[in-house]
């Protein structure tokens, strides 16, 4: 598959109305040792927790032992399960999925966790990432004669794991591992186990907590606030961690000198409250706030942010500055973030819809407006107008990243080079564009000095092209590959 075709691809995913990076996949399992929440319950807070990840799709998937019960489908949570999480509940383990597309249609059937059948029993999976080499993988298995129900690539994982699973599934597991190449962040569910695995650059992150004596594992330690559960550590990258009644136990599939946890977890995806790999992200996005402040003084009467994930950083070049910090934009809560124009005069309205300026607090001011990326221009542009619109006499636009200039290819949904404002535009040119009187980003090099200290290396990619794995390598290697020799 050529890697041109792998960027057609993410852009025919890819929203054209859309102006931000839309959010991947959010995971959750819980292997319970008593009785605290039923397993449903407590899956259906942590996907609450982890919505913001996903808004496409929810799923969850339990056991007791002797089969699954599973229920999923489009929309939010608070939608999926309105009236069906109680067909749920009795199990002691569930697992749960909140999605965004990557791979795959938006529609019911691809909606997660997979369900399946195996020689072992039932099998249930829940994958955040992007595999680069998924279709190849499809393409040889559908000429062997493997029939696939969906068009997602959790599902060639899953077959392949069924594949393998006659030597038990830590082997097939680890086969499974040996042939896929991408991102993922799995959470698996067997009859008497949950498993969690992490690729071996670590791209996606998952994390391992405890609630007295059972096991919680999810994308984001704050899904383990919602229960009630304790941080315990970050899944390594490679590791597989098997969860049942005999306890926990770990095993190193997959070893990499080169981590490369995606950076934009600490920009813009994650939740503020969670930490990952060791580093608050509330903390790391408050400092790369204070680095613009540094790099960029500027002389302004009012520091703001474009909400909500730019706040931290514009309260850090605040207090760096000492320029006051006041809300310029005032957020519509109830229109959230997989809000659907049905009309062009609509869309070209989106942005009035879910912000609006604080006329009181802007008027006659020089403000300077934080935000954590531009990535078409569109809304930037229309936030400048509006803020202009409502008296402001200067409008300095810093960027608490660097220009996004190449798509991600590991589970985030960007659009092609051509769409990418950071890709074809000089600074001073999308500053032109957006009507900004000053526009500056932070250097790459600073933005990693915020997340000094984290266990793990960074995936910079969609900033500088340089991706962690070599895809047409990837993809080559998979064409000449017999899946019948891995073991």
């Amino acid at each position: 598959m050529p890697i041109e075709l792998l960027q057609q691809n993410q852009y025919e995913r890819w929203k054209p109305q859309d102006d931000v990076m839309p959010e991947e996949c959010g995971v959750f399992g819980i292997f319970m040792d008593d009785h605290h929440y039923d397993p449903a319950e407590a899956t259906y807070l942590g996907l609450f927790a982890l919505q913001h990840r996903g808004q496409e799709s929810a799923g969850i998937a339990v056991t007791d032992g002797k089969g699954v019960k599973y229920h999923k489908g489009m929309g939010l949570c608070s939608e999926v399960f309105k009236e069906n999480l109680d067909k749920l509940l009795g199990g002691h383990i569930g697992i749960g999925h909140v999605r965004y597309s990557t791979t795959g249609e938006s529609k019911g059937d691809n909606a997660q966790p997979l369900v399946m059948s195996y020689r072992g029993g039932k099998l249930a999976l829940a994958h955040n990432g992007n595999l680069i080499n998924s279709t190849v993988l499809r393409e040889k298995m559908e000429d062997e004669g493997t029939v696939f129900q969906t068009s997602i690539d959790t599902e060639v994982m899953a077959n392949l794991i069924a594949r393998y699973s006659k030597h038990g599934m830590l082997k097939a597991i680890t086969a499974m591992m040996k042939v896929v190449r991408g991102a993922y962040a799995l959470v698996i569910m067997t009859q008497d186990e949950l498993i969690a695995v992490r690729d071996p650059l670590g791209i996606r992150p998952l994390a391992l907590g405890k609630l007295d004596n059972s096991y919680v594992v999810a994308s984001e330690s704050c899904a383990f606030d919602a229960i009630d559960a304790e941080f315990v550590r970050d899944v390594r990258p490679g590791e597989i961690i098997v969860i049942n009644k005999n306890g926990l136990k770990s095993y190193q599939a997959q070893s990499s000198m080169d981590t490369a946890l995606c950076i934009f977890e600490y920009v813009y995806f994650a939740r503020p409250d969670s930490d990952i790999d060791g580093i608050s992200v509330y903390r790391s996005r408050e400092n790369m706030g204070i680095k613009l402040a540094q790099a960029f003084p500027i002389d302004a009467d009012l520091v703001s942010d474009v909400p909500d994930s730019a706040t931290p950083a514009a309260s850090g070049y605040a207090a760096e500055s000492g320029i006051p910090y006041a809300k310029a934009l005032s957020k519509n809560r109830y229109v959230g973030r997989t809000f659907i124009q049905p009309s062009q005069a609509l869309r070209e309205r989106g942005v009035k819809l879910k912000l609006n300026a604080m006329k009181r607090n802007v008027h006659g001011k020089r403000l300077i407006l934080i935000d954590d990326s531009i990535v078409r221009g569109t809304t930037s542009r229309k936030i400048v107008e509006m803020l202009r619109l409502a008296g402001a006499r200067e409008v300095h636009m810093l960027i608490s990243s660097p220009p996004v200039t190449c798509p991600c290819f590991f589970g985030i949904d960007t659009p092609s080079h051509d769409q990418l404002i950071g890709s074809k535009n000089s600074v001073d040119e999308i500053r032109k564009i957006i009507g900004a009187d000053t526009l500056h980003y932070l250097s790459t090099e600073d933005m990693l000095k915020t997340v000094e200290g984290a266990g793990c290396n960074f995936c910079v990619g969609c900033f500088n092209g340089q991706y962690p794995i070599d895809m047409k390598k990837a993809i080559k290697e998979t064409e000449t590959l017999d899946l019948l020799t891995i073991e």
